[in-house]
C-alpha cells in the first residue's frame, strides 16, 4: 500500500528532508512547511513574571486548561526556580483543572487539584464549576491560544486576571512555506496531514489567524486524513477541536508516514461517505 499520490502536508522541522523523501518513497507528493524553531526557556519572561508574583502570593486561584501546558509550565519555571517552588506554591490555593489530563500532571507534582472541571470540558463548564466562589485574583495557564471568552467571563464576575503562556518552541524565521501551507490547507488542497510534535498545530493555527483563515484551515484538517505522532500530540490536535484520524504503532517518523501510507485511503474514502451521508 502506498498513497498512491495523494497531497500530503507534513510540519517537521529539524528533519523536513528526511520526512519529504520518506512521503516520496510510500508513493506520496510531499509538501514539508517547517513550522517552529525551539525557544530557549529562558526567553519566556511573561512565565517567570508570573511566578514571582505566584511563589509571592498574589494570585489565590489557577485555571490549568491543558495537561501538557501544565507539565511544560513547570518544566520552563524549573529552569529559574528550584524544581518543588511552583508546587509549593500552588499548594498554596485553590487549584483548578480542565479535566483529566491537568489533574495527572498535578497529582504527579503531589499539588492538590481544589476544582476538577466536569465534561466536556470546556470554558462554560469551567466557569460553572467555580460559579460562587470567592477567589478575585485568578491566574490562568494558556496553551498556544488566546482564551478571552474565559477571561472576560471571569472579569465580569470581578476578578483580576492574569494570562500565563507556555512555549518552548517559536515560528521558524522563515514563515513563508507555513504561510503557504496554511493557504493550501484552507483551499483543501492536501490529502493527508502529518504532526510529529505537538506544538506544530499551534504553530499552524497561529499563522492561520494571522492571515484571517483560521476556520477554513480548520475545515482542510477536518477532511483530511489527520496523522498524529502520539498521545501527547493528539491530545494538542483535540484542543484545537482537530480529532486524529491514525496515531501509529510506534511513534517513530518512519514508522508514522508508511502506516499514514497504508491507511490514508481507507480514511479518506471513510470521511468521504460520513460526508456525503449528512
Amino acid at each position: 500500500m502506498s498513497f498512491a499520490g495523494k497531497r500530503v502536508l507534513a510540519l517537521e522541522s529539524r528533519r523536513a528532508a528526511e520526512t519529504a523523501e520518506l512521503i516520496r518513497r510510500n508513493g506520496g507528493d510531499p509538501f514539508v512547511a517547517p513550522s517552529m524553531q525551539e525557544t530557549p526557556l529562558e526567553a519566556n519572561e511573561d512565565a517567570f513574571r508570573f511566578a514571582e508574583r505566584l511563589i509571592a502570593g498574589e494570585f489565590d486561584m489557577m485555571i490549568f486548561l491543558t495537561g501538557v501546558g501544565t507539565r511544560q509550565l513547570a518544566k520552563v519555571l524549573a529552569a529559574r526556580h528550584h524544581s518543588e517552588a511552583f508546587p509549593d506554591a500552588l499548594r498554596r490555593i485553590t487549584v483548578v483543572a480542565r479535566g483529566p489530563k491537568p489533574v495527572a500532571v498535578l497529582r504527579e507534582m503531589n499539588v492538590p487539584v481544589t476544582v476538577t472541571v466536569p465534561e466536556p470540558n470546556t470554558w462554560r463548564e469551567l466557569l460553572a464549576a467555580i460559579e460562587g466562589r470567592p477567589e478575585r485574583h485568578i491566574s490562568v495557564q494558556l496553551y498556544g491560544r488566546e482564551h478571552p471568552e474565559l477571561v472576560e467571563a471571569l472579569k465580569t464576575r470581578g476578578a483580576e486576571v492574569t494570562t500565563v503562556p507556555v512555549y518552548t518552541y517559536s515560528l521558524p524565521q522563515d514563515t513563508e512555506p507555513l504561510h503557504t501551507a496554511a493557504k493550501r490547507l484552507s483551499s483543501n488542497s492536501f490529502d493527508v496531514v502529518l504532526f510529529t510534535t505537538s506544538h506544530q498545530i499551534v504553530n499552524l493555527m497561529e499563522v492561520a489567524r494571522g492571515l484571517g483563515i483560521e476556520a477554513a484551515v480548520h475545515h482542510g484538517l477536518a477532511r483530511a486524513a489527520v496523522i498524529s505522532i502520539g498521545p501527547t500530540c493528539s491530545e494538542m490536535l483535540r484542543e484545537f477541536g482537530i480529532s486524529p484520524d491514525l496515531e501509529p504503532s510506534h511513534p517513530k517518523l518512519g514508522i508514522l508516514v508508511r502506516e499514514a501510507a497504508e491507511q490514508a485511503g481507507s480514511i479518506l474514502a471513510s470521511k468521504a461517505a460520513s460526508a456525503r451521508s449528512h
